[in-house]
Order: C-alpha cells, then structure tokens, then sequence
C-alpha cells in the first residue's frame, strides 16, 4: 500500500523539511489510524478508563538550538491493544531479537528512516539500509451483516515494529518553523562592551611608567653625577662644519605628502584588517588574484609612498640635508641621552630646528627614515601580489609579524612629533616645515598647515568603497564577488 513520508527537519540552514513530500509503497502494511492533533491528559479528579494504558511519549530532537528534547518527558494514555495483537507483537519482537532467518516467508523489508547526522558535518544516521520484520496478520474481512466497530486508537508503545515504522512515515502536521534569532550586527564605529576596557590596563600602566620616568629624571639631574653629565653632554646634535641650514621648499612639500600619504595608508590599513565581507573586489584587466578594493587602494598608496621616498631620498643626498638626520659622531648617543633626561625632567634643552636638531631629534629621524620606513616597504612588498612567487624562501608570516608592529612605530613617533612641535614653539615650527620660513611670530606656516589638515580630512573621508570603485574601475575590473 502506498503510505506517506514523514517529513522532519531540513537538512542545511534555511532548506525545506527533508525528505520532500511523496509516499513509500509498504507491501501488506496496514492503514496507520490518524493520530490525534495532541494528546489530551484526563483531568485529575476523573479515573482512566479500564481499556487505557499510560505509555511514556517517545521524545525527538529539539525544536530550537541547544534546547531541550521535543515534547517534554512525560506519559500519555492511550487505548490498550487487543491480547491478540500484543501477543502477536511480542512474538515478532521475539523473533528479531533471536536474529530469524531472512528467507522466512513471514518477514518483509521496510527501509530505514534516516535522521539527523549525529556530529557536524557527518553522514545521516542511521546508514542506507533496510531491516526485515514480521509481516502483519491479514485482517479478517468483516462479515456483511455485521455493523462496523469502532478501532480503538493504537498504542504506540505495544505495536509491532512495522507499524512504529509506518507510524513513522505517516504524514503528520507540519509543524510551523521556530525564527532563529538575528545575529547581533556589529554598528560601524561601534565596538562591542567590553572591547574599550580591555585598553584602560595598558593607559594606566603608561602613565604610571611616565610618572616615575619624570620623578626619576628630575632626581637625577638634581644629583652631582648627574649635573656633570648634563654639563659635559648638552645634548646637542654634532654636525658637520659644511651641514646645509634652514629648509629647503621641497623638503616642505615632501613633508605634506609623506603625512598625506601615511595617514590615509594608516586609515585603509586597519581598514583591510578589521573588514570581514569586502563591499567590491578588484581584479587586473588581464586577470588574476580578486583583491578587496580598500587593499586595491592601500597598495596604490603604498606605491605612490614609495615613490615619493624615492624623490625624497635623491634629493636628501643631493642638497646635503642628510647630515641633519644622519650621525656623523659617536657622541651622538650620549648626547641623546642627555637630552632625554632633559625632556623628562621637564627642563627641555634647547630648541633651534631651523639650524640643528638635538641628537635624540635626530636618532628618531634616523631610525624612522632608514630603518622603519624600508622595513614597512619590505614587509609590505612581501605580504602583496606582487611579491613573485619563485622567492619562496622568504616567509611571509616574517612580513605579517613586522608589518603592524612597523606601523605602531609611526603612531607613536607621529604623536610624539606633533606634541613637540606644538610645545617646542608651534608658530616658528610650522613656519620652518610648511612655509621654508625661520620667523617664530608669522601666521603663514599655520595657515599653510590647517588647509593640510584639511586636505587630509577629505581625502580619509574618501577613502571609502563608494568613492574608490569608480576610480578602481579605470585600472581593473570591480565586482561584488
């Protein structure tokens, strides 16, 4: 007789119930009664009536993720079976456990009813397969004279094991599907609680490291030894008798493109690490690797970096400028010294940019032009597409462990510069970095400065996928995928 599938949960995220809708043909099954909408329990003052039996409700899987089995653990009661029927059930149970023969002529086949996999990502169980049980008794034709007797409603638990299993496939209501909860959608700007507190640890130890750093410092230039050393070592920067002085007006302009340029490079770096699903990717005319079009836009600036310390690089060398920046003397180091226990003793040493620097000024400009900036290219170079793929011997987690740690330089080397610049004389600084003037009273240099903030604003603010994908689109292909 046909009969039709009970259809249980979907089998992936969002799918329909499985299996799809359709019968079985079971050969000799007999007609599974409806079954009632609910089970309906009898009220506690009203006795269960002498031809019901309580049978424990058969348990499923949960209705919802990580809850509780369905329905609750419980009783219902039911109709009791007939003798003859449980005696014939108990005979065929009987007969399956002391393994019959399969060529019986009493056993038919019914296929096994697969579930859930029992592990992610496992195969449904139980296996393919099918399982031979004892047919059931014919039912005898009722005599015409006869009048039809109602059937008593099955008992689930004394019914033989054909019939749990076309029980089993026995269509069902469908149940109405349970909503999922919406995954919490992390706001732009927004860090999730938590995640600012994780910093204040590290703030508070700083502040405590710079406090002691000071009272430390300022007992130690209070002490003979250290009098002496500030006397002998003034912290000045030795320079060469033919050093060039002042700036020149290129070394100004380059200075408005290199924070230009490392602040928008800063910005679509974090970018490219904290994005999960890139708005648009990029991909060459020719074709080849998808990148994401804010990594598109960090490697052009980066290339566009590397050119200007190309020009920045020839022309240091060619005006003579490097002397500024680069130790001619080993008394640099002591000097350097020096002048850091006059910073942290808050009884600054002097300051003349437009002629010298003091030797820590130029160790930091030393390290950051030859040493942090190569190392950024380096690693940079080595983590994109352009790196080839013969030069395998060089390991790109090298480059990824040097990269960011690179980059922190810079901030903290950008703040630290920036405070100096504004507590050192802000007027007479920018004059001499943006205006190529030595005047302390002028307004030009901050003037020129403010439209170079500007400058900058705008061109973060347009660091974005939106603005980007047209000019991405002159140089390669964009998609969404």
């Amino acid at each position: 007789m046909q009969v039709e599938l009970r259809r249980g949960l979907p089998r992936v995220a969002g799918g329909d119930p499985w299996p799809p809708a359709g019968t079985v043909e079971v050969e000799g099954a007999p007609a599974a009664p409806a079954a009632p909408a609910a089970p309906v329990a009898a009220p506690a003052d009203t006795a269960p009536a002498a031809d019901t039996v309580e049978v424990p409700l058969r348990q499923g899987l949960p209705r919802v993720e990580g809850g509780e089995p369905w329905p609750p653990a419980g009783t219902v009661r039911v109709a009791a079976p007939r003798p003859s029927q449980s005696a014939e059930a108990n005979a065929a149970n009987a007969a399956l456990d002391s393994n019959a023969a399969d060529t019986a002529t009493d056993l038919i086949s019914v296929p096994l009813r697969r579930g859930l996999p029992r592990v992610q990502g496992g195969a449904p169980w139980p296996p393919a397969g099918a399982v031979r049980v004892p047919a059931p008794p014919a039912a005898a034709p009722a005599l015409p004279s006869e009048a039809p007797q109602p059937q008593p409603e099955p008992a689930t638990p004394a019914a033989t094991v054909l019939g749990d299993a076309v029980a089993k496939a026995a269509p069902v209501a469908k149940a109405a599907p349970v909503a999922k909860a919406a995954p919490v959608e992390k706001v732009a700007g927004v860090e999730p609680e938590g995640v600012d507190r994780q910093w204040l640890p590290w703030a508070i130890g700083a502040l405590v490291l710079l406090a002691a750093s000071v009272i430390g410092a300022r007992w130690f230039v209070g002490t003979d030894t250290g009098a002496d050393f500030i006397a002998r070592y003034d912290g000045l920067q030795p320079l060469p008798d033919n050093a060039p002085v002042g700036f020149p007006a290129w070394l100004n302009w380059a200075h408005f493109f290199n924070m230009f340029l490392m602040a928008l490079i800063v910005k679509t770096g974090l970018d490219v690490r904290r994005e999960t699903r890139p708005d648009a990717y990029w991909q060459p005319k020719k074709g080849g690797k998808k990148i994401s079009v804010t990594l598109w836009l960090h490697q052009v600036l980066d290339v566009a970096w590397v050119v200007l310390g190309v020009v920045f690089f020839v022309l240091l060398f060619a005006t003579g400028q490097w002397m500024r920046i680069v130790p001619t003397s080993w008394d640099v180091f002591p000097n350097a010294v020096s002048a850091g226990l006059q910073y942290l003793s808050l009884d600054w040493p002097d300051e003349n940019g437009w002629v010298y620097y003091n030797a820590l000024q130029e160790l930091s400009y030393f390290v950051t032009v030859f040493i942090a900036a190569p190392l950024s290219i380096a690693s940079g170079f080595r983590m994109s597409g352009l790196w080839p793929k013969a030069w395998s011997k060089v390991p790109v987690g090298w480059a990824r462990a040097l990269h960011f740690p690179t980059m922190v330089y810079f901030l903290i080397f950008v703040a630290v510069h920036v405070f100096l610049v504004a507590a050192t004389g802000l007027r007479g600084n920018l004059n001499a970095m943006f205006a190529a003037r030595d005047d302390a009273s002028g307004w030009l240099g901050l003037i020129l400065f403010l439209l170079a903030v500007a400058v900058t604003a705008a061109g973060w603010w347009a660091a974005r996928p939106s603005v980007v994908t047209p000019v991405a689109q002159a140089t390669g292909k964009v998609t969404r995928r």
